[in-house]
């Protein structure tokens, strides 16, 4: 009876304590989910059955046994029934290894099946999907979610069958034998279940209260943890009160574990107590019906043992709303983010971007950041309710063209829009109106796979995953050989340096790449756009915050980088865009000058101004990289 107790306190803790109806879009959801493993499940619920049916077999079979040497039956009928016995203890054990491998298999497929389409579907979305959620909670419904979706077949599912059937056969056969002991039985249920409920939803809570510790230490330590975090602690010498912080929050949970021990003690005790006056009843009054030749002493031993298997599974499916829900939930929370629709779709008839050199061409491009309810869920973004305003327009109409082989540079003040026609072209926005078009086709006609195998982009922080510098490269073309890794590294000045480390290509480069230099991450960086072999390169700020050594060495590898292909700059210091075929001067989200370096400087407006407050603050060097650099971005806000 203790494993019954723990197997209630278990159910009820772990369920949400939340009433909610039914959703019958939800449950057809799931239903399609579940259709490619039906015939598993019905395996899976035929097994459950049959394990019921041995579960109720023994006791009834224990108790002819006591009957058989009560009467001095002859041995060969004890020997049958004991070997009867025995193989059915083998068969639950069979049913049990096989319907864990079933649970387990259905469980796992189904995890496998929400998480991919979860994955899938999260890749589809903009970027202002990423730039509002919280990555913790949008992780948290890969995992957390879909385990609690798991459960509706691994263990409710299961739970339910078993339960129901092993409840009908058991309350059939103890009828059978003594109604009298079944009703007695039924009455003393309350003093079981009550205390569970009771206790039960007090653990739950306690239970939750310590997930929400744990989770609020779990971040803070991934914040802390992180190499950018962990140096804002020591530059600010917060150290001490940083580890104050997470000792007290850490003591919560001691506390919280403390209290949660001594009320699952005092629970067990309590319904072992209870399991055990049912039990000396029934043999009290089963006793006195066998003594007075009413109940055979058999039935007595059999009522017992199937007393044990009563209150498990009426306590089990007492719970089973809450555990339904529970998983009800978990399916919505997940069924939450695949309702999300992608702002950028691919047409079903996408054509190719037409071979060799291409242009880059904006008609009229307008454009406004897409408001929160588009792209994101309150949930994601931990708020109340998402901001359904739109956002300001960016882009004013804005029109230009880079023919085949052209370096246009974009200059400017910070917020102007630079970055935002950057995003535009690759399509990670799209235009609320006018034209953007590469090799003179609409952006919105050009399949996916062929505009990435077109465009390549360098921002200003040359992101890389925690990976081995081979991962980080191969990501720009799968298929590459080594003698082809070590080419483009070698022309983005970084062979010396990958053949200096510990295990060369295989060397892992850190968490966002911090274990090589802002100049190095910059080269990985280019060293992929050498290996993707893209006729159109956009520069968004790709020497930023860099110092003269660092940009020297980035700047003659993107010198190299630009050779032959159509360019995108965005830039700050203007010495570095001289020589670009055009300048555009973008303010206000609007283009209000043109012209090459020379023809801005004599027109005296707006570029003039910023070349005159640059050089006025930062004379203009003569080293040599700047000298190599003409043409190429480095780039501003």
């Amino acid at each position: 009876m203790e494993s019954t107790a723990w197997m209630q306190l278990h159910s009820v803790m772990n369920a949400q304590q939340e009433r909610r109806p039914f959703a019958r879009a939800t449950l057809r959801r799931i239903g399609a989910f579940a259709r490619p493993h039906r015939r598993r499940i019905l395996q899976f619920v035929a097994l459950s059955v049959g394990t019921a049916l041995l579960a109720v077999a023994t006791p009834v079979l224990a108790g002819r046994v006591v009957d058989a040497i009560v009467s001095h039956g002859d041995r060969g009928t004890v020997v049958r029934l004991a070997l009867l016995i025995a193989l059915i203890a083998l068969a639950e054990a069979a049913f049990g290894i096989l319907g864990r491998w079933l649970s387990s298999t259905l469980g796992e497929g189904l995890i496998l099946d929400l998480r991919s389409a979860v994955f899938d579907h999260v890749q589809r979305m903009p970027v202002a999907f990423f730039t509002r959620t919280r990555t913790g909670a949008l992780v948290s419904r890969l995992n957390n979610d879909v385990i609690g979706a798991q459960r509706a077949f691994s263990n409710t599912l299961s739970g339910v069958v078993s339960n129901l059937v092993t409840l009908l056969l058991t309350l059939a056969v103890m009828l059978t034998l003594s109604w009298q002991i079944t009703l007695l039985a039924l009455v003393l249920l309350p003093v079981f279940v009550v205390p569970a409920r009771r206790m039960g939803s007090r653990m739950a809570k306690l239970q939750r209260e310590a997930a929400d510790l744990n989770a609020s230490m779990g971040t803070r330590m991934t914040e802390r943890f992180s190499a950018p975090g962990a140096t804002l602690v020591k530059l600010f010498g917060r150290p001490g009160d940083e580890s104050a912080e997470f000792a007290a929050r850490a003591r919560r949970v001691r506390d919280i574990g403390v209290r949660t021990a001594m009320a699952q003690s005092a629970f067990i005790t309590a319904l072992t107590l209870v399991s055990a006056l049912a039990l000396a009843l029934v043999y009290g009054l089963g006793g006195w019906f066998a003594l007075s030749g009413s109940l055979q002493p058999g039935a007595v031993v059999s009522l017992a043992l199937l007393l044990t298997r009563l209150y498990a599974p009426l306590t089990s499916l007492a719970g089973a709303r809450v555990e339904v829900m529970s998983a009800l939930v978990s399916f919505e929370r997940v069924f939450e983010v695949l309702d999300l629709k992608p702002l950028i779709e691919e047409k079903p008839d996408a054509r190719a971007v037409p071979e060799g050199p291409v242009a880059v061409e904006f008609e009229d491009v307008r454009f406004g950041y897409p408001s929160a309810d588009k792209v994101s869920l309150a949930s994601l973004e931990e708020v109340a309710a998402l901001d359904t305003r739109s956002g300001a327009e960016v882009l004013r109409g804005v029109s230009f063209r880079a023919e085949p082989g052209q370096t246009v540079a974009l200059v400017g003040s910070s917020g102007a829009g630079k970055s935002t026609i950057a995003q535009l072209l690759p399509r990670l926005y799209d235009a609320d109106a006018g034209v953007v078009r590469i090799g003179g086709v609409d952006v919105r006609d050009l399949s996916a796979t062929s505009m990435r195998a077109t465009l390549g982009m360098v921002t200003q922080d040359g992101h890389l995953f925690h990976d081995s510098v081979r991962e980080n490269l191969l990501l720009a073309r799968p298929g590459a050989t080594e003698d082809e890794l070590w080419d483009v590294l070698r022309r983005a000045r970084l062979d010396g340096l990958v053949r200096s480390l510990p295990d060369g290509l295989d060397t892992v480069v850190g968490e966002r790449g911090y274990r090589l230099s802002g100049g190095e991450r910059q080269r990985m960086t280019i060293a992929r756009l050498f290996l993707a072999r893209q006729r159109v390169v956009i520069l968004d700020e790709a020497t930023a915050h860099l110092d003269n050594t660092s940009e020297a060495a980035v700047q003659e590898a993107l010198t190299e980088a630009l050779e032959g292909r159509t360019a995108v700059v965005i830039a700050h210091r203007l010495s570095t865009i001289r020589a670009s075929d055009m300048i555009l001067v973008v303010e206000a989200g609007r283009i209000v000058e043109r012209g090459t370096h020379e023809e801005l400087l004599a027109a005296e407006g707006r570029y003039a101004e910023l070349h005159r407050t640059q050089f006025e603050k930062h004379p203009p060097a003569t080293s040599a990289h700047e000298t190599a650099g003409a043409g190429v971005g480095d780039t501003v806000a």
